[in-house]
């Protein structure tokens, strides 16, 4: 009962809550509304846009850090590499990667529209060797893509952290499947061991946030 209870709350919406919520948050940039706007009218899969609310607290944990050095593993459409770029620090950077090229024109456009155009590096590239290859260390990290290799992307990037690092998960409740025991689809067993080794991992501490479909807030001590 209860497993048929958390996967409808996931599964279905609250127009009303979803409304209230917006209403009593900061206002969404201009720049951030047309994005979704033409992200909707424009892409299969609108769904995927990290979107207001979820925007907003990327926003506000990137404007509380002022990272040096973010990486966005899954661009999209760009809305969250905007809301992270809003709290860049000085002479700070956002490396994005994303691997589909018939999309690419969309998040270039508002790239270069907004006033962090200098400050984005967007890569089309595979996101496993981007990390197998960089030397680089990131102050914050956010992943959204390829779910499958979710624990594969936990074991790349701990490397490539430090001390006060930050790395963010999202959708790693997968619309409740992550309470099922022995789950057949691959991307909910590589969630489901991310979140395992997140719990266990000593050099970090992390929470899952229930917000929209769930991320796993990580902190490097």
């Amino acid at each position: 009962m209860f497993k048929l209870k958390f996967m409808s709350f996931f599964e279905e919406k609250n127009p009303e809550m979803d409304r209230y919520l917006e209403a009593h948050a900061s206002s969404e940039s201009e720049i951030l509304k047309k994005l979704r706007r033409e992200t909707y009218q424009k892409t299969t899969q609108p769904h995927m846009i990290s979107g207001y609310q979820q925007g907003r607290l990327l926003t506000i944990i990137s404007q509380m850090m002022q990272p040096k050095n973010v990486l966005e593993i899954g661009t999209f459409t760009g809305y969250a590499t905007l809301c992270l770029a809003a709290g860049l620090g000085k002479d700070g950077k956002i490396t994005t990667l994303d691997v589909n090229e018939d999309l690419a024109y969309l998040p270039k456009k508002y790239f270069e529209e907004s006033e962090y155009s200098d400050k984005i590096i967007f890569k089309l590239q595979d996101a496993k060797q981007f990390l197998k290859e960089t030397d680089e260390f990131f102050d914050l990290v956010f992943v959204d893509a390829d779910k499958e290799n979710y624990a594969e992307y936990f074991k790349l990037i701990k490397p490539r952290t430090r001390s006060g690092s930050v790395i963010m998960f999202d959708n790693v409740l997968w619309y409740g499947k992550v309470l099922e025991e022995n789950p057949k689809l691959k991307s909910t067993q590589s969630i489901k061991e991310l979140n395992d080794l997140a719990a266990k991992d000593e050099d970090f501490e992390n929470l899952i946030l229930p917000l929209r479909d769930g991320v796993n807030f990580l902190r490097r001590k």
